[in-house]
């Protein structure tokens, strides 16, 4: 009988990050323990102590692994297309949302959520998670420039609303998929959703100056506070 391979110092990190991914979704953060890790992962007592000495460091550590994990899918959506030149599926990036909803994404979604609260009272685990929206918003930015007709020609202002907007839309989306409130059904359902969001800012003829840092412009034709 051949002998079962003992699983690598990098492997047994990321099986007891995915192990305590899914306690943070079940049970919240005050759910989750050095122990109750070693119990979800099927592994020795002490072993999460052995490579997460405090319970900070095994947090930053899980929001690493949800980082990697949710950029390698959105990475998936820029890459998908077919080598032609072509766009990707207009749906690829609605479908990956969509996705947050069912498991196992589902589980990533709450404890993604549970992260942001603790990360209010620890700052390296809010850089580690702003480190990772950086990475998540230049990528969805990229994908906006592939899918959008002629996205490449759009002067990058404008790319920053649509990226901007898009983006607060989707993570809406997603803090209520994480409640369990599917307010919105399939991925080409939410195509539409994006594709109207988009239309509409290109109407706009303030587009490139929605998202801009300071106040936004007063809407035409409407006395502000100010002018009254």
């Amino acid at each position: 009988m051949a002998k079962r391979r003992r699983p690598n110092s990098a492997e047994r990190r990321r099986a007891l990050c995915d192990a305590a991914i899914q306690l943070l979704a079940d049970d919240g953060a005050k759910g989750l323990s050095h122990l109750k890790v070693d119990r979800k992962a099927g592994v020795p007592d002490g072993t999460t102590s052995f490579y997460f000495r405090t319970r900070e460091a095994l947090l930053r550590a899980v929001a690493e692994r949800l980082a990697e994990r949710d950029l390698a899918d959105l990475q998936s959506v820029v890459d998908s297309s077919d080598g032609r030149g072509e766009n990707p599926s207009p749906s690829r990036l609605s479908q990956v949302v969509i996705q947050a909803g069912t498991e196992p994404q589902l589980s990533r979604t709450r404890a993604r959520y549970e992260l942001t609260m603790q990360a209010a009272r620890d700052p390296a685990l809010a850089a580690i998670l702003q480190q990772a929206t950086d990475g998540f918003t230049r990528l969805h930015r990229e994908i906006l420039v592939q899918l959008l007709p002629h996205g490449a020609e759009l002067e990058s202002a404008v790319v920053e609303d649509l990226n901007n907007v898009t983006l607060t839309f989707i993570n809406g989306l997603m803090a209520r998929i994480a409640h369990g409130d599917r307010v919105v059904g399939s991925a080409e359902q939410l195509d539409g959703i994006l594709s109207a969001i988009a239309a509409g800012i290109l109407k706009s003829p303030d587009r490139g100056r929605l998202t801009e840092s300071g106040a936004a412009p007063p809407a035409r034709g409407r006395a502000t506070a100010a002018s009254g």
